[in-house]
């Protein structure tokens, strides 16, 4: 599933080619994927100009010129591109919004698990409703060690599921927290609320440090994530422990075990991480 760095890498790229341009016409192929596509067609949005584009935790918030969003998450399998009208439409692209500059915006999802809806805003640069209850953003100075060390006093869910909660953090799912937590030597089994102060400033150095670099990299190509253009993210190169369940560590050398955590598999080295 998309995470931070792709839904960063994916915002960026539709900045680009989106900012300024307006939608002249709307084609829907599904009748839904996460929510029903149908409302797309009667919500006005022809002659509506895209004024800004931006990410918030894993989704993508396309700023219209009458005071709405477009709402976009990529579920498990979604691929959006700008394109000229000239290709033919590939048999999971659900959505086409035609653009005054003869381009199309098209949305792929093959297990349409994805989301692209209008949502009110409550103002210019804003963020909908939809999101409101979204922790700081990782990569901002409100996510620092203070807040994490005070957030997670009492709590006894594992500190995985911890950093994988919207409500604390938005955007950091399962490949950049057990990348993280590798990085710093923490369990992914260890509870919440028993991280010291020093290992909350160090989950939080560490944590930034791989959200920067693998947005760097445009991301990590895992499954059937494309960015905009088709390319594939290169963070995947340099991952250490994600998907390496039964392999040496690259530190110690022991067996990579991994556990059950929050319906997720989570690979640890239990020499390395305590």
């Amino acid at each position: 599933m998309p995470e931070l760095p792709e839904a960063e890498n994916i915002a960026r790229a539709l900045s680009r080619v989106l900012t300024g341009r307006t939608i002249t016409q709307v084609e829907v192929f599904s009748p839904a994927m996460r929510e029903p596509l149908t409302p797309l067609l009667t919500a006005g949005l022809e002659g509506k100009s895209l004024l800004d584009i931006r990410r918030r935790g894993r989704y993508v918030i396309a700023e219209l010129s009458d005071g709405r969003v477009l709402l976009m998450h990529f579920g498990m399998s979604g691929v959006v591109r700008v394109e000229g009208g000239n290709i033919a439409k590939r048999k999971h692209e659900h959505v086409f919004l035609h653009l005054d500059d003869g381009k199309i915006f098209r949305f792929e999802c093959t297990r349409r698990f994805s989301l692209l809806k209008v949502c009110a805003l409550p103002c210019a640069g804003g963020i909908p409703a939809e999101l409101d209850k979204f922790g700081p953003e990782p990569l901002s100075d409100e996510f620092n060690g203070e807040y994490l060390y005070r957030v997670s006093r009492g709590k006894s869910s594992p500190v995985k599921s911890f950093i994988m909660d919207n409500a604390i953090v938005p955007g950091i799912g399962n490949i950049y927290a057990t990348e993280t937590l590798f990085g710093v030597g923490i369990s992914p089994l260890r509870p919440a609320g028993k991280l010291t102060r020093k290992e909350c400033d160090l989950l939080i150095q560490e944590s930034k440090k791989i959200l920067h670099r693998a947005i760097e990299l445009g991301g990590s190509s895992i499954s059937d994530f494309l960015n905009v253009d088709g390319s594939e993210g290169k963070f995947a190169q340099e991952l250490k422990i994600y998907g390496k369940t039964g392999q040496a560590c690259v530190q110690c050398g022991a067996k990579i075990l991994s556990a059950r955590i929050g319906g997720r598999t989570s690979a640890y080295c239990p020499c390395c991480q305590h």
